[in-house]
C-alpha cells in the first residue's frame, strides 16, 4: 500500500510537471507567434542587419499590418523554413502598399517562404543589383479579384535578376513581373490564375525558360511601354516554356494595360526589339497562341518621342502549337471578335503587320534586320493584319491575309548563341 501511495504521488507530480512544461511551451509558442511583436522584431532585424548576414524567419503563419522594408544593405539573405512552413500574411494590412519592400540593395536573396495578400505588391525590389528570388510562393487567398495586388514578384530598375522555382497566383496584373531591368532570368516558375503569368517589361537581355504558365488570361508577356525610365526593351529569349490553357478570366484593375489582353492568350510580344521565341509548347489557348503586335493595338496614345512603338527583329521558330477544335476566341475582347469574324476560329500566330513608315518598303516589307520571321512551327493557323494599311482598328478586317510564306526567314545572330545568360 505504501508503495502504491508513493507511486501515485510520483504520477501526480509527473503530471503536474508535464502540464507546467506544456503550459510553458504553449506560452513560449504564443509569444513567438504574437503577430505584432513578431512584426516589430522582424522589422528591427531588417533595419539592424549587417552586410553579409542572414535573417531566418521561423516556421509559422504570421499576420502583419505594415510593410516590411529593407534598404541600402549588401549581401543579405532572407530565408524561411519552407514555402509551406513559413507564411507571411498581409490580409489585415493597414499601412503601406507592399508586403516586402526592398530598395537600393546589392546582393539580395529571398527564399523558402510564402507571402500572401499584400494591399499592393507582395514582394517589390527597386534599384537593386544581384537579386535572387527562389523557392517562393506568392498569392492572394481571396481568389480572382480586381482589388488584389498587381504583382507577386516585382523587381524594377534592377540589374542581374534571377527568379527561379517560384509559384505565383491571383495577381491582378502579372505574377512574375520584371520591369526596366538589365540581365534578367526567369526560370522553372509556375504562374497560374493571374491576369498575366510572366511579364518582362522594358528590360534589356532577358531569358525566360523552363516555366509553366497555365490558367492565366495571358501566359507570357514581353512588353515595351512608353514614358518609363528605361526605354526600348530588347534582347529577349523565350524558350522551353509551356503555355497551357491560358483561358482564365481577365480580372485586371480598370484602366490597366493588361486589361486589354484577351482571355485565351499564350504569349504576347508587344513593341519589343530582338526577341527569339523557340522550343515552347502552346496548347489549348482559346484565342491565340502568339501575338506579335505594336503598342498601337492598345488604342492608347504614345506621347513619348523616344519610344519605339513597333515590334522588330522577332523570330518565332521550332515551337509546338495545338488546340481543341471546339475552343472559341474571347468574344469580350475586340481581337477575339476580329478572329471569329475573319479566321472563324482561334489562330496560332497573329502579327499585326504594323511598322513605322520611315523603315518599311513597298507592301509593308521591312529591312532584313527588322523582319518578323516565323518558321518550323508545324501546320499552324497564321494571320497578318497588315495594320500598316489601316487607318484604325476597325479597318483591320479589310486588309488581313493568312499567307505565312513571306515570313519564312531567319535573322542571323539575333541574340547570339541561344544559351542562358547565367
Amino acid at each position: 500500500m505504501k508503495f502504491l501511495k508513493v507511486l501515485a504521488i510520483l504520477f501526480f507530480a509527473v503530471g503536474i510537471f508535464n502540464k507546467c512544461k506544456n503550459n510553458k511551451e504553449d506560452s513560449v509558442k504564443t509569444e513567438v507567434l504574437t503577430d505584432e511583436a513578431f512584426q516589430t522584431k522582424l522589422q528591427e532585424q531588417l533595419i539592424l542587419v549587417e552586410d553579409g548576414d542572414t535573417i531566418e524567419i521561423p516556421e509559422g503563419k504570421y499576420s502583419f499590418t505594415k510593410t516590411l522594408s529593407l534598404e541600402g544593405k549588401k549581401n543579405i539573405t532572407i530565408k524561411g523554413a519552407g514555402i509551406d512552413k513559413t507564411i507571411l500574411s498581409f490580409i489585415n494590412q493597414t499601412e503601406g502598399a507592399e508586403g516586402i519592400n526592398i530598395t537600393n540593395c546589392d546582393g539580395i536573396t529571398i527564399e523558402l517562404f510564402t507571402v500572401q495578400d499584400a494591399k499592393g505588391d507582395n514582394i517589390k525590389l527597386k534599384d537593386c543589383n544581384n537579386v535572387i528570388i527562389r523557392n517562393m510562393n506568392s498569392t492572394w487567398t481571396t481568389g480572382a479579384d480586381s482589388t488584389n495586388g498587381s504583382y507577386g514578384y516585382y523587381p524594377v530598375l534592377c540589374k542581374n535578376v534571377l527568379v527561379e522555382n517560384c509559384e505565383v497566383s491571383y495577381c491582378s496584373d502579372a505574377g512574375v513581373y520584371v520591369g526596366q531591368s538589365t540581365n534578367v532570368i526567369v526560370r522553372n516558375c509556375y504562374a497560374h490564375h493571374n491576369v498575366a503569368g510572366i511579364e518582362i517589361e522594358n528590360c534589356i537581355n532577358s531569358d525566360v525558360y523552363d516555366n509553366l504558365a497555365e490558367n492565366n488570361a495571358g501566359g507570357i508577356l514581353i512588353f515595351d511601354l512608353p514614358k518609363l525610365f528605361q526605354a526600348n526593351g530588347r534582347n529577349a529569349r523565350i524558350f522551353n516554356n509551356k503555355c497551357l490553357n491560358n483561358n482564365f478570366k481577365n480580372f485586371a484593375k480598370p484602366g490597366a494595360i493588361v486589361g486589354s489582353i484577351p482571355s485565351g492568350t499564350g504569349m504576347i510580344i508587344m513593341a519589343t526589339d530582338s526577341a527569339d521565341i523557340y522550343n515552347n509548347i502552346f496548347q489549348d489557348n482559346k484565342t491565340v497562341g502568339v501575338s506579335i503586335v505594336s503598342y498601337h493595338i492598345t488604342g492608347k496614345p504614345v506621347n513619348d518621342s523616344a519610344y519605339g512603338a513597333y515590334s522588330y527583329a522577332i523570330s518565332v521558330h521550332d515551337n509546338q502549337f495545338s488546340r481543341k477544335a471546339v475552343l472559341i476566341p474571347d468574344l469580350k475582347n475586340d481581337l477575339g471578335k476580329l478572329l471569329l469574324a475573319t479566321a472563324k476560329s482561334p489562330v496560332d500566330i497573329i502579327y499585326d503587320g504594323a511598322s513605322d513608315k520611315s523603315v518599311r518598303g513597298k507592301n509593308g516589307s521591312l529591312p532584313e534586320d527588322k523582319r518578323i520571321c516565323i518558321r518550323n512551327n508545324g501546320d499552324i493557323k497564321f494571320m497578318n493584319l497588315n495594320a500598316w494599311k489601316a487607318e484604325g482598328i476597325v479597318d483591320l478586317v479589310k486588309y488581313y491575309d493568312m499567307d505565312i510564306t513571306k515570313f519564312d526567314c531567319e535573322i542571323q545572330g539575333i541574340l547570339g548563341n541561344n544559351t542562358p545568360t547565367k
